[in-house]
Order: structure tokens, then sequence, then C-alpha cells
């Protein structure tokens, strides 16, 4: 503030008062006047207080960013500390702080040579690795030449069985290289394809499974509850120590048919069974090397298939907490497995646009088909309840129904955007409910190749998993809530849980919908029931 006075010889003097901000009894760096208290502040203060109150702070009276004028003043001085007010304070300030620059300049050079030193590591490791890769091509190569010698030979020394010496001769200089245990997994495998028996084993299932659909009819089943009742269905218990915490994240689920107990795979690599009814781990299997991005339970045998993007599918024993068969039946990440209804095979999808059907029992691979129609790879899978269909999510926004006896596309259905996040039949085998990263689920009807509903979801709403209850009167939704929708003319929404601190990642419904249960990034696996 400046008064100006004007004295007798027409001097003018400006005096030059203390400006003290009324909020912090401090001189305001940047000072500004309120126009309705006409009291001084920092600004900074004064901007704060606003957005919290919209008040003035001394009157109370409303007061916005706009009724602050800033003042016009020189910078303020703020004194010398008492340390800094003598000539030789001063060069003891310099000198700490060279020193201290010198310090920092030391420990810098000293991180540059260490962060050197392991580069160099890292390359003479990576330079290493590459010449085994190399050699290890190299046996392989001659391995497969040795093998392709033998195999003439063989059938040569079986024609002419009375002159069997040059076999010997020819076989022994590869013999060595033609060792290697990763050949014989090799051709493990290799499709061994469809015996008749098979797909005899198939056609039956379908005629058993079509039969008793039939009788049920789609009246709801006794003992379901309605979905008045299901809008009271809670959260009635959380477990969060399942999984590493160090890599969180429960990235899928199922449940184990006829007990209470549920499987879930992680990110920490690991899967775990976990008792509902006495709320303790099972078991914890360990063997992927990279997350775990599908489970599914056999209904009759304790045992359980694995997935992960390590390109390996897993057929564990709950019993005997081992792996009996480890199946590289993919070049790239698998991304959906699906049991079929006999329970003796499955069916295993990868981004390597290949899908694969294999023996569960003996651990072979039964058959591997690519869809020569798309370039893009396949994103999730599932058997459809009669078992001689399946649908196949692609990256490229298609949902594809194949017959499984001709290995060939019965149906395309268009109409999504993104990358098909997860597909599900309904167990009615009526329908098929689809998702992608387009905040939507389509409903199609099967009999009539068409989408008779499509669900639209909340803004930014990336659905991770579907499922239909076992009569196929639901249909349950996991994303960044739980939601459920009865199926009908209308599919309304029954009841939404957004118990989870972060995206949920699958959910699975209980027998006759006695309980829902989901799991999240947020590491938890949570249980909804009516109290």
């Amino acid at each position: 503030q400046h008064y100006y006075i004007t004295n007798n010889l027409s001097l003018r003097t400006t005096i030059t008062m203390a400006m003290i901000c009324s909020l912090s009894n401090e001189v305001p760096e940047e000072p500004v006047i309120s126009l309705t208290s006409k009291h001084i502040f920092e600004k900074r203060l004064l901007e704060k207080y606003i957005s919290e109150n919209g008040t003035d702070p001394i009157n109370g009276e409303p007061l916005s960013d706009e009724q602050i004028v800033p003042i016009n003043t020189s910078p303020v001085q703020r004194p010398r500390p008492p340390t800094a007010t003598s000539i030789p304070a001063i060069l003891k300030i310099l000198q700490d702080e060279w020193d201290a620059c010198m310090l920092h300049s030391y420990t810098l050079r000293q991180q540059l040579q260490m962060t050197r030193q392991e580069l160099s590591y890292a390359l003479y490791q990576h330079d290493a690795a590459c010449r085994v890769i190399a050699r290890q091509d190299k046996e392989v190569t001659a391995a497969r030449e040795a093998l392709a010698t033998l195999k003439p030979q063989a059938a040569l020394a079986a024609q002419q069985p009375a002159a069997p010496a040059p076999a010997p001769v020819h076989v022994a200089a590869p013999a060595e290289p033609a060792r290697p245990e990763p050949m014989e997994v090799e051709t493990q495998l290799v499709p061994i394809g469809l015996s008749d028996e098979v797909l005899q084993q198939l056609q039956q299932t379908h005629v058993k499974l079509t039969s008793l659909r039939k009788k049920r009819g789609k009246e709801m089943p006794e003992g379901l509850p309605t979905a008045q009742q299901l809008k009271h269905y809670t959260q009635t218990s959380s477990h969060p120590g399942l999984h590493s915490a160090s890599l969180p994240g429960i990235l899928c689920l199922d449940l184990l048919p006829n007990t209470k107990r549920t499987v879930t795979g992680g990110a920490d690599r690991n899967i775990v069974v976990f008792d509902k009814e006495n709320e303790k781990i099972v078991c914890t299997l360990k063997g992927h090397t990279k997350k775990v991005t599908n489970v599914v339970a056999h209904p009759n045998e304790k045992t359980i298939i694995s997935a992960s993007p390590d390109s390996h599918v897993r057929i564990w024993d709950i019993g005997e907490e081992t792996c009996k068969h480890t199946l590289r039946i993919h070049d790239g990440p698998v991304t959906g497995l699906s049991l079929h209804p006999t329970g003796d095979y499955m069916l295993s999808c990868s981004a390597d646009q290949h899908w694969g059907f294999s023996d569960i029992e003996h651990g072979k691979l039964l058959c591997k088909v690519a869809d020569q129609s798309v370039s893009h790879g396949l994103t999730c899978c599932q058997f459809h309840p009669d078992g001689l269909i399946f649908g196949t999510g692609t990256s490229d926004s298609l949902v594809k129904i194949w017959d499984f006896k001709e290995q060939k596309s019965a149906a395309n259905f268009p109409g999504h955007s993104g990358p098909i996040s997860a597909i599900a039949f309904s167990e009615n085998g009526y329908y098929l409910a689809t998702s992608a990263d387009d905040e939507v689920v389509k409903l199609w009807d099967l009999r009539k190749l068409r989408n008779f509903k499509t669900i639209s979801l909340d803004d930014k709403y990336t659905v991770r998993g579907l499922t239909f209850d076992n009569s196929g009167h639901y249909l349950a939704v996991a994303g960044p809530d739980v939601r459920v929708y009865q199926i009908s003319k209308q599919c309304d929404l029954v009841v939404t849980w957004d118990a989870h601190t972060q995206d949920s990642t699958d959910v699975r419904f209980g027998p006759d919908v006695n309980y829902v249960a989901s799991v999240s990034n947020d590491r938890t696996l949570k249980f909804y029931a009516a109290n």
C-alpha cells in the first residue's frame, strides 16, 4: 500500500508499509487483496482456501477467484540467515556446497561404472545364450536329418533282410545328435488324428445330452432363486491371501463340482485350490513360468487343467499335487481352455491362430487346426454343452462357430469391435453370450443364428468374464463390477456388486445359484449369497 504525501516544497514521498498475509502472518511472495474483506493474502493460500470453502476467510462471505486482485510490489528480499552475515561464514557455506557437489559427482561416477559393468555382463550373457541356441538348432537339424535317413533305411532293411549290414553304417554316424530329449517331446505333440472310436464317443454323448436337455425344458428348476431373491444376495466372505502380494492379481476362476472348493489362477504363476467351507487353502500348484490365465476343473475327477502365455497346457492331479502332463500344443500364448462334456478331452486355443483337441488321460494331441480365413490370433474358446460344436473369438472382433467333426467353420457372428474378450454358451444350448472391448454384451440365438439382444454397459466398461448358470436363466458379467442379468426378452439387470477395489477378472455361479464367486486384480476371492 502506498501513500503519497505532498509537502510545501511539492516533493512527493512514498511511504511503503509492510504487507502481512492475514492467513500466515508472513510477508507474501505474491500478494493479493480480497474485494469482499479488503484484506491481503498470499495468493496460493487464498486460492486453496477458496477451492475448499468458497468463502472469504475473514468475514465468511462468498468469494471466487475473480474477486481477488493481485498487488504489484517489488520482489521480497528475505534477510540472510545469521550464519551468513560475515565473510568467513559465507566462505564456509561455499566450501560445504563445493564438497557436496564433489561427493555427488563421485557417486554418479561410481554408479556409471557399475552400470557399465552390468551392461557388459548382460551383453556377454546374451552372446553366450545366442551361441547356445545356435548350437542347439544345429543339433536339432542334424537329428532330423538323421531321422529322415533312418526311415528309408529301415524300410529297405525290412524288404531285403539278407543285406542288413549297410544299415548300421548309415545310422552310426548321426546316432549321437539324435538322442536329445527335446526331439522325443516334439514327436509326442504331433497330432495323431481322430479315431472312429473317439468320434463315436462324441456322437453318443451329443445324443444323450440333447435328449436330457429336451426333457428339462425351459421351466425354471426347483430350488433356483428368483430374480427378487437374487437381488438380496450380498457379500458373505472375502479372502485376500490366496496368491502372492508381490505379483498381485487373480486372473481366472473355476469351481470343483460336487465340492465346496474353488480353483484360481494368478499373476504369480500359481494355481490355488481353496476350501470355501473350511476357509483354507487345500494346495498350491506351481509349474508355469508365466501368469496363469485359464483354469478348468474336471467334473468327476481330481483333475485341473491350466493354461498360460508360456505356451504350455498343464494337467494336474489334486490328490497327489503333481503335474501329470505338460503339453506344448501351441507356438504362442494359450488364450483359452474348455473341457468337452465327456470329460475325456479338452479344447485349447492360442494366439498362433490354431485350436487343438487333446486327450486328457494320456496327454496326447489328437488334432490341431488353423483358421486359414483370418490372419489374427484366437482369444477365447468354449465347447457347446452338446459337444459337437464350439465357439472361438479372435483378436479382430469376430466370433466363429465350428463344426468339430468337419473341423470347419459353420457360422460367423460379426458385430463387435475390438478383440473378443469372452464367450459363454448357455446350459440349455440355445444361446451364446459374447463380449469385446466395445462396452456391450451380445446374446445370439443359435437356432436362428442371429443377435437377439445387445446389452449396453457403462462407459469404459471392459468385460473380463462371462458365465451362465446351470439352468441358463442367469448371466453373470465380470468387469469393473460384478453384475447378473436375467435371460429373457428384456434381459433385465438383477443385481450389481462392487465389492472389489479393482476390476473383476472372472465369475462363477455355485450349484443352483446358491452363491456366486468372483475374483479380481485386487488379489481377493469373494463370495455372494443370501444372508
